[in-house]
């Protein structure tokens, strides 16, 4: 029967980062980059002269309101849906200056009717959501939208695939922090949205001694030093720990490890180390996680597999902006 109270200490070592957690201002920071690399050349050493949208601004036809869907091309899990108004935002205004309520010829801002929400598992043909405003808004801020909207639904179908593979598995799959930089806590969002958890989010909120730590250290009993020394200097954070061999486990254990993470295990080394460790510590299980190989993993007991693959590993989901009038 499984114990409640170790399920209890297992969600308290990860978590699932919501909307809620992320950042506002630097999620506009992040809009406005992109904006400005199209707009503006930013990233380059010579910037242009020329800046701004020049297709759109060749067409001769005066702004009026335009509407325009988001469509799912193909079955995806959306994820990145809240970040349409941030971006719709920057493009409606010149940087620095205050939202407007109408522009000179009486426009409103553009704005988005969401149809689904993050995490929703949807067909090839649904539609996303619906956009209205100026149509020069609308057709500068569409390529940037679709960049964050495919990648982050990307990630959330890439994982929602992994979390499919463990089945009713009580193990737990967690992402790494092996991710874009500056996009880490986005990315992170995707995954929980599609169905995962988030390890640590950077080395800021767990103690985690790998493999280049043990090389550092010299030895498994300085290893096991460090552990200590860690719960001691440390001891509100988590200690996880990467052995590649079992007779590395019993000091990492005795030193009072939280969370062993078993690399590149077997699946009989992985059964073999889940006996030995017998409870005492929480198990991971990482380094070469696939589709195909999580089933079997699944029945091993663990308490979680952690893999990269849901972040780097992902493609982009086919989302279009479809214009309606």
């Amino acid at each position: 029967m499984p114990n409640p109270n170790r399920a209890r200490a297992a969600k308290a070592l990860i978590k699932r980062l919501a909307w809620a957690d992320l950042d506002p201002a630097h999620l506009r920071r992040l809009v406005e980059m992109a904006r400005d690399e199209d707009l503006a050349g930013l990233g380059l050493r010579r910037r242009p002269r020329a800046t701004g949208d020049r297709s759109t601004a060749s067409i001769a036809a005066a702004p009026r309101k335009s509407t325009a869907a988001l469509v799912a091309r193909e079955p995806l899990t959306l994820c990145g849906l809240p970040l349409v108004p941030l971006i719709l935002a920057a493009y409606d205004r010149p940087a620095g200056a205050r939202p407007r309520a109408r522009d000179a010829g009486g426009h409103a801002p553009a704005r988005v009717h969401p149809r689904a929400r993050d995490g929703d598992h949807l067909p090839a043909g649904a539609v996303l959501a619906t956009l209205d405003g100026d149509p020069r808004v609308l057709l500068a801020a569409e390529r940037v939208l679709l960049n964050f909207l495919q990648r982050l639904s990307g990630i959330a179908t890439q994982t929602r695939r992994h979390a499919a593979a463990l089945g009713d598995s009580a193990t737990r799959l967690l992402d790494t922090r092996k991710t874009t930089p500056g996009h880490r806590m986005l990315e992170k969002y995707a995954v929980a949205r599609g169905g995962g958890w988030n390890h640590r989010l950077g080395l800021f909120d767990r103690v985690m001694l790998k493999d280049n730590h043990l090389a550092l250290l010299g030895s498994t009993e300085n290893l096991a030093a460090a552990v200590a020394r860690a719960r001691k200097n440390a001891p509100a954070l988590p200690v996880e720990v990467e052995v590649d061999r079992l007779d590395q486990i019993p000091p990492v254990l005795a030193a009072g490890a939280d969370v062993i993470l078993l690399d590149n295990f077997t699946p009989a080394r992985l059964r073999a180390a889940v006996a030995l460790i017998a409870g005492r510590a929480f198990t991971e299980a990482s380094g070469g996680i696939t589709l195909k190989t999580l089933p079997a993993l699944a029945r091993l007991g663990l308490d979680f597999i952690s893999t990269g693959a849901l972040v780097h590993q992902s493609t982009w989901a086919d989302i279009a902006l479809d214009w309606r009038a």
